[in-house]
C-alpha cells in the first residue's frame, strides 16, 4: 500500500497560494522541502502539482518512457506571447515543435556554434570596453550588464541583428518589456483566472510588453526578408530550413513566436549563469586564484582563440558547479504516461498528474553531494568526478528530447565572457557583506549583486567599501554608492601619500583604520582607506601601506579538504589569498604597518591571518616600519595598545618622510545651519533595509535583570536560516545624548554641518541636528583609550585634573577599562577639562553595528524574524548616579510596534546551522539569551515533526537562575516542543532554592548519556558567553578523561580530534 503524500493545509479556494512567496516562489517551494521532505502535495488554486526535492525520484522520473515534460502554470501565461515555440509547446499535441525542433537542431550543433565566435567575441569585446571606461569607482550591476551582453550575443550570433545594448543608459525596450513580461506571467499563474481578468491595468501592461516583442521579431524578420544573406545563420535556417521528414517549413508566425523564444531563453539562462559566477568567485577568493591561475598560464594576455574552448579544465568546472548550486532554471516539470508508483511503491501519482522538480534542491541534497553540498567547490567537477556522478544528478540544462537546445551556444559564451573579463580586471565586492539574494522572473538571478572591476593595469585604486554595509548605508548619498578613501576628496591640502587597508567583519579593525586615517592630516600625510581586498593585485607604491586586520573562525583559505578554524575577514579573503601566492621579492622596498585585533582565548585563531600578512609582506621584499601590534578585544588593554602602536607608528613615519603635524582638531570644522529656533522634522521612510517592529515583550518576572522577545518583519526579499544573525544599527541611549548636550552648552534642536578634511564616518557636507549626530553616528559609553587619555591631559586646567588623569593612565585597566569610564565621564567628572565640541568628536569612535542571534526558523515565517535579547542596565562603576546602559540592547528594548529598524541577516559560522538530515540528534548548550539561536533550531525541528518527518531528539542544557525568574519559553514554546517529542529540555537553575548548579554541572551528571549520545552521531551546539563556553569545553573534555583514563592534555586533544565537525558554538562577550 502507497504512504500518502503529505500537504501543507488550504484555504478555500486559492488552496496554498497564499503561502506561497509573490516575489520568490522557490524560497517557498525550497522551505516546504524542508518542512515536508522529498514530497509534498500542493494545490495553486486550483493547479494540483507535487512538488519533488530528493534525487531518488528524480532519477526516476526521468525516464522517458513513462514521464514527459508538461507545462507548468508559469509557462502557460509564456504561452501568451510564444505558443507553440521550443520552450512551451505541449508535446506531442503540437506538430510544428518536432518540425522546428529537426530544423533548429542541427543548428544549435557544436561546430556550427563555433561558427558564431567572432561575433561572441565582439560582444564580448563591448563589454569589457565598458567596464574600462566605466573605470573602477562606480559599482557595476552584474546582471544587468550581463544581460546585455547575453541579449546583444543572441540577436547577433543568431539574427544578425545588433540592439546596441551597451550603447543606451537602459536596457533595451525588449529586455524592459521581456522582464515586466516574465513577472507578471509569474504572478497570473498564482492568480485565479477570474482574478487576472479583473485586474484590467495589469492586463493592458502585460499586452503592450507582449506587442514589444512581437513587434521586434517581426521587425527582424521584416528586415532579412527585404534583404537576404548569405550567411547561415539561425534566422535563415528557420526562414528556408525544411523538415526531412514532412518537407514542411516553419511559418512566418512559427519563425516569429522561436524568435521571442531565443531572444528569452537565449540570454536569460546565460546571464543569471555569469552573474551567479561572479558572486561565488568573489564569495570563494580561492577558487578565483585558481581560475585566473589557469587562464593566465593557459591564454596569457593575447585573445581567445576557438582552439582554448573547452580546454580549461577549471572554468569548467566552475561552471559546473555554479549551475549545481545555482541552477538559472531551478524546476522542471513532468507527468506520469500512465498511473504510477514511486520509490517502488511508496508514492502513488495517477496518469497525467503535474510534477515540479525542484533541481535547485536536488542538487544539494547530501546523499549524492556530501554534506558540503551547500559549499562551492568546483574540485568536485574535475579529475573524471563529474563523469562518475550518478545519472541524472546533475540537471540544469532540462532533461531527454525537452532538454535546452542552446546549452552549446549557453557553454561557449561563458567560457568567452569569463575568459574576457578575467583577462582584464580585478573584482571586489560593492558590499563586502553581501549575502546572496534571489530575483525570480521564469529564471533566478542575484538580486542588488553589485561589484567593481579594477583594471589589472594602471594606478592603484583603493575602494572604501564598509565592513559592513549598514554602515555606509546610514552615511552614504542614498544611491548605494560609497565614497572613496582618498581624503583629498574631502578638500584636503596636499600631503604625503599614505594608504590604510582592513579586514573587518563587525567593525573593529575598521574603526581603527578609521583612527589611522583621520588622523593622518595631523601629521602631515594624505590618507587613503579601503578594504584589503580592494588592493589584491595592485599595492600602492609611492606611500606606506598601513595594515588593520583580524582572524575569524570558520574554515581557512587553502585548506583543501583538511577543516580549520582560522579564516580572513570577508573583505580580506582576495587579499590573502592573492598575497600568499606571490612568489620572490615582488613588493620589494614598499613600506608597510601591521595590527591585528583578534581574542587571545581562542588561541587558534589569534593574530594568525596578521601573522601571516605581516611575515609575507616581509618576505616579498616588503619594508617593515614598525613591529606588528598586537590588539587583544578580550584583555583590558585593547584600545591601549593600538594607541601605543599608533605613538611608534606616527613617531616612525614622521622621521622617515619629515612631514610637519597640526592642532588635533585642525581637521575638522563646524558651521551652524539652524540655531533651532524652528524645529527641523527628519521623516525617515522604510526601505528595503527597514524591518518592522511586531512584537516586543518581556520574557522576565519583575526586578530579574530584563529579557525581552522581539519581532520584526524583514525587509522585503531578505531570507535567512536558523543560525543566522540579524545586524542592527543602533541609536546611542537619550540618556548619554542629552549628557553631550547639556556639557557643551548646546541645542538638541540645533542644525550643524560637518567637514572634514580626511575620511570619516560622519555624515558631512549636509545638515544635521546635533541630536541625531550624537544619537546615531558615534558611540558615547566605549571606555577612553590612552590616546583620549592625552589629550585630555593636555587641556587639563588645575592641579586635581592634571593629577587624575595621570592617575587614570597609570591604572588605565583598572580604572578606566573596569569602570567602562567613557570620555564623556571623565569630562563630566573634571569640568574643568575645556576642549571644543570638534575635539569631543573627533575623539569618538564611529557608531558599531551588533549582531544578533537569530531565535527562530524561516518554516516558522520566512518573513519574520525573532530576537531573545538581554537588556543590559546596571549600576554605573564609574560611581556614576545614573545607570550604565547597554547601547543596542536599550535600543531594542524601548522599540514599539510600528518601529522601523535598520537590519540586515548576517549568516553565521558555515558549522552552526542544523544538519541538512532532521533525523540527527542534537545536543545543545545555552544560558540566559545564549537560548536564541537554539530556540531557532528547536522550532524548525518541531515544525519537521507536525509535517510528519523523521525528526531525531534534542537533548537543551538550559543555564537559568531560577524557575520563576528567568526560564525563558518554558510555558509555551519548550512545553509545547517537549510534548511533542522533539526536545527533553534539562534546566540548571544557578540561584534555586536547592539543587543549585550550573550547565557544566548539570553535563557531568549526564555523562553517561552524552557519552551515548555521540556515539549516536548527535551534533553538538553551544551559544552563550565565553565563560560559558569555557566552562563547558572544560566539563566536556573531564567526561572525555574519564571514559579513556588519560591526563588532561590529552584528553583535551582528543575532544578537539572527536568534536571535529560534531561541535560548533556561537559564542559573545
Amino acid at each position: 500500500m502507497s504512504t500518502p503524500i503529505p500537504a501543507p493545509p488550504t484555504l478555500p479556494f486559492i488552496g496554498n497560494v497564499a503561502s506561497i512567496d509573490k516575489e520568490l516562489s522557490l524560497n517557498s517551494f525550497n522551505l516546504l522541502a524542508r518542512q515536508y521532505g522529498e514530497i509534498v502535495f500542493l494545490d495553486l488554486a486550483g493547479y494540483k502539482d507535487l512538488l519533488a526535492s530528493s534525487y531518488e525520484i528524480l532519477n526516476e522520473v526521468s525516464d522517458e518512457k513513462r514521464f514527459k515534460k508538461i507545462i507548468h502554470p508559469v509557462l502557460e501565461q509564456v504561452r501568451n506571447a510564444v505558443t507553440d515555440g521550443l520552450f512551451t509547446a505541449h508535446v506531442p499535441d503540437e506538430p510544428n515543435w518536432f518540425i522546428a525542433h529537426r530544423i533548429l537542431m542541427p543548428a544549435f550543433s557544436t561546430a556550427n556554434v563555433l561558427g558564431m565566435f567572432d561575433d561572441m567575441y565582439d560582444i564580448v569585446s563591448q563589454l569589457v570596453l565598458k567596464w574600462e571606461r566605466f573605470g573602477s569607482n562606480d559599482p557595476i550591476d552584474v546582471s544587468a550588464d550581463f544581460t546585455r551582453l547575453t541579449l546583444d550575443a543572441i540577436a547577433l550570433c543568431s539574427m544578425s541583428y545588433r540592439l546596441n545594448s551597451f550603447y543606451r543608459e537602459e536596457l533595451p525596450p525588449f529586455a524592459q518589456a521581456m522582464g515586466e513580461f516574465l513577472l507578471e506571467s509569474g504572478s497570473r499563474a498564482l492568480r485565479p483566472s477570474i482574478v487576472n481578468t479583473l485586474m484590467r491595468a495589469n492586463a493592458n501592461k502585460y499586452q503592450e510588453n507582449i506587442d514589444i516583442m512581437m513587434n521586434l521579431a517581426k521587425e527582424i524578420l521584416a528586415d532579412r526578408k527585404a534583404h537576404p544573406t548569405d550567411k547561415k545563420d539561425l534566422l535563415t535556417v528557420m526562414i528556408e530550413g525544411r523538415d526531412k521528414e514532412t518537407g514542411l517549413g516553419l511559418s512566418d508566425d512559427n519563425v516569429v513566436r522561436n524568435l521571442i523564444t531565443f531572444l528569452v531563453a537565449g540570454h536569460e539562462t546565460t546571464s543569471g549563469l555569469l552573474s551567479f559566477v561572479m558572486y561565488y568567485l568573489l564569495r570563494y577568493p580561492d577558487t578565483m586564484r585558481k581560475l585566473r591561475e589557469e587562464i593566465d598560464t593557459k591564454i596569457g594576455d593575447r585573445p581567445m582563440k576557438p582552439s582554448d574552448l573547452h580546454k580549461l579544465p577549471y572554468l569548467l568546472a566552475v561552471l559546473r558547479e555554479t549551475l549545481r548550486l545555482s541552477p538559472t532554471a531551478p524546476l522542471r516539470t513532468a507527468a506520469p504516461l500512465e498511473d504510477t508508483t514511486l520509490l517502488n511503491g511508496k508514492y502513488f501519482v495517477p496518469k497525467g498528474h503535474s510534477m515540479s522538480l525542484n533541481i535547485y534542491m536536488i542538487h544539494r541534497d547530501p546523499r549524492i553531494w556530501g554534506d558540503d553540498a551547500e559549499e562551492f567547490r568546483p574540485e568536485r567537477m574535475l579529475d573524471g568526478k563529474f563523469e562518475a556522478m550518478p545519472p541524472n544528478a546533475w540537471q540544469p540544462f532540462g532533461f531527454g528530447m525537452r532538454a535546452c537546445i542552446g546549452r552549446p551556444f549557453a557553454w561557449q559564451e561563458a567560457q568567452m565572457a569569463l575568459v574576457g573579463i578575467m583577462q582584464r580586471f580585478d573584482f571586489v565586492m560593492h558590499d563586502p557583506s553581501y549575502n546572496l539574494a534571489l530575483r525570480q522572473t521564469l529564471t533566478i538571478k542575484p538580486k542588488d549583486f553589485y561589484i567593481h572591476a579594477i583594471p589589472r593595469a594602471g594606478k592603484p585604486r583603493l575602494l572604501a567599501t564598509p565592513s559592513n554595509y549598514l554602515v555606509a548605508s546610514s552615511a552614504n548619498d542614498g544611491k548605494g554608492s560609497v565614497n572613496q578613501g582618498d581624503a583629498s576628496q574631502n578638500g584636503a591640502s596636499p600631503g604625503q601619500p599614505l594608504y590604510v587597508l582592513y579586514g573587518s567583519n563587525a567593525g573593529s579593525s575598521e574603526s581603527f583604520a578609521q583612527r589611522i586615517a583621520a588622523e593622518s592630516a595631523a601629521h602631515g600625510f594624505r590618507a587613503s582607506i579601503g578594504t584589503l581586498d580592494s588592493a589584491a593585485g595592485h599595492l600602492p607604491k609611492d606611500g606606506p601601506l598601513i595594515i588593520v586586520t583580524a582572524s575569524f573562525e570558520g574554515l581557512l583559505f587553502n585548506c583543501g579538504t583538511v577543516i580549520q578554524i582560522c579564516q580572513p575577514a570577508d573583505n580580506a579573503k582576495q587579499f590573502v589569498t592573492w598575497l600568499t601566492d606571490l612568489k620572490g621579492e615582488v613588493l620589494k622596498d614598499i613600506p608597510y604597518a601591521v595590527f591585528g585585533c583578534g581574542n587571545r582565548e581562542w588561541a587558534k585563531t589569534f593574530q594568525r591571518v596578521p601573522t601571516l600578512i605581516d611575515q609575507a609582506l616581509n618576505e616579498r621584499g616588503a619594508k617593515r616600519l614598525i613591529s606588528r601590534g598586537e590588539g587583544d578585544a578580550g584583555g583590558s588593554e585593547f584600545f591601549e595598545s593600538f594607541d601605543k602602536w599608533t605613538s611608534e607608528l606616527w613617531e616612525e613615519l614622521t622621521k622617515v618622510y619629515q612631514t610637519q603635524g597640526k592642532e588635533v582638531a585642525a581637521g575638522l570644522k563646524i558651521t551652524t545651519v539652524d540655531t533651532g529656533s524652528s524645529r527641523a522634522t527628519l521623516l525617515r521612510q522604510s526601505d528595503t533595509a527597514f524591518g518592522t517592529v511586531i512584537e516586543n515583550r518581556v520574557l522576565t518576572a519583575p526586578g530579574a535583570p530584563e529579557k525581552r522577545h522581539i519581532e520584526f518583519v524583514l525587509p522585503e526579499g531578505m531570507t535567512y536560516r536558523a543560525g543566522d544573525y540579524l545586524a542592527i544599527i543602533p541609536v546611542n541611549p537619550p540618556q548619554y545624548v542629552h549628557r553631550v548636550i547639556a556639557h557643551f552648552g548646546l541645542s538638541a534642536e540645533q542644525e550643524i554641518t560637518v567637514s572634514v578634511s580626511g575620511p570619516t564616518s560622519l555624515p558631512v557636507n549636509k545638515p544635521i541636528s546635533i541630536f541625531n549626530l550624537l544619537s546615531g553616528y558615534v558611540e558615547l559609553s566605549q571606555p577612553a583609550t590612552t590616546r583620549d587619555l592625552r589629550i585630555l591631559g593636555e587641556s587639563a586646567n588645575t592641579v586635581t585634573s592634571t593629577a587624575a588623569i595621570k592617575r587614570l593612565s597609570s591604572s588605565y585597566s583598572d580604572e578606566v577599562i573596569a569602570k567602562r569610564l567613557s570620555v564623556l565621564d571623565i569630562l563630566e567628572l573634571y569640568p574643568d577639562i575645556k576642549i571644543s565640541f570638534e575635539a569631543f568628536l573627533q575623539l569618538l569612535p564611529a557608531m558599531r553595528v551588533r549582531q544578533y542571534s537569530i531565535s527562530s526558523s524561516p518554516l516558522w515565517n520566512p518573513s519574520h524574524v525573532t530576537l531573545t535579547i538581554s537588556v543590559i542596565q546596571s549600576s554605573s562603576i564609574a560611581g556614576r548616579k545614573e545607570p550604565f546602559y547597554g547601547v543596542a540592547s536599550t535600543y531594542l528594548a524601548s522599540l514599539r510596534p510600528g518601529d522601523k529598524v535598520q537590519m540586515a541577516v548576517r549568516p553565521s559560522n558555515s558549522a552552526f546551522h542544523l544538519p541538512s538530515d532532521p533525523s540527527v540528534p542534537l545536543f545543545l548548550f545555552a544560558a540566559g539569551s545564549g537560548i536564541a539561536p537554539l530556540r531557532g533550531f528547536l522550532q524548525e525541528r518541531a515544525i519537521q515533526a507536525q509535517s510528519g518527518r523523521n525528526v531525531g531528539k534534542s537533548l537543551l542544557y538550559f543555564g537559568c537562575r531560577r524557575p520563576d525568574v528567568d526560564f525563558l519559553y518554558a510555558d509555551d514554546d519548550l512545553k509545547k516542543w517537549g510534548e511533542l517529542g522533539v526536545v527533553d529540555v534539562r534546566p540548571a537553575f544557578s540561584q534555586a532554592t536547592s539543587g543549585r548548579m550550573h550547565v557544566q554541572d548539570r553535563i557531568w551528571e549526564d555523562r553517561q548519556e552524552l557519552q551515548k549520545a555521540y556515539c549516536q552521531g548527535s551534533k553538538f551546539y553551544l551559544c552563550g558567553s565565553r565563560g560559558v563556553a569555557t566552562s563547558v569545553k572544560e566539563k566536556l573534555t573531564m567526561i572525555i578523561a574519564d571514559l579513556k583514563q588519560v591526563d588532561d592534555e590529552s584528553a583535551t586533544k582528543m575532544f578537539e580530534e572527536i568534536m571535529n565537525g560534531r561541535f560548533a558554538t556561537d559564542v559573545f562577550e
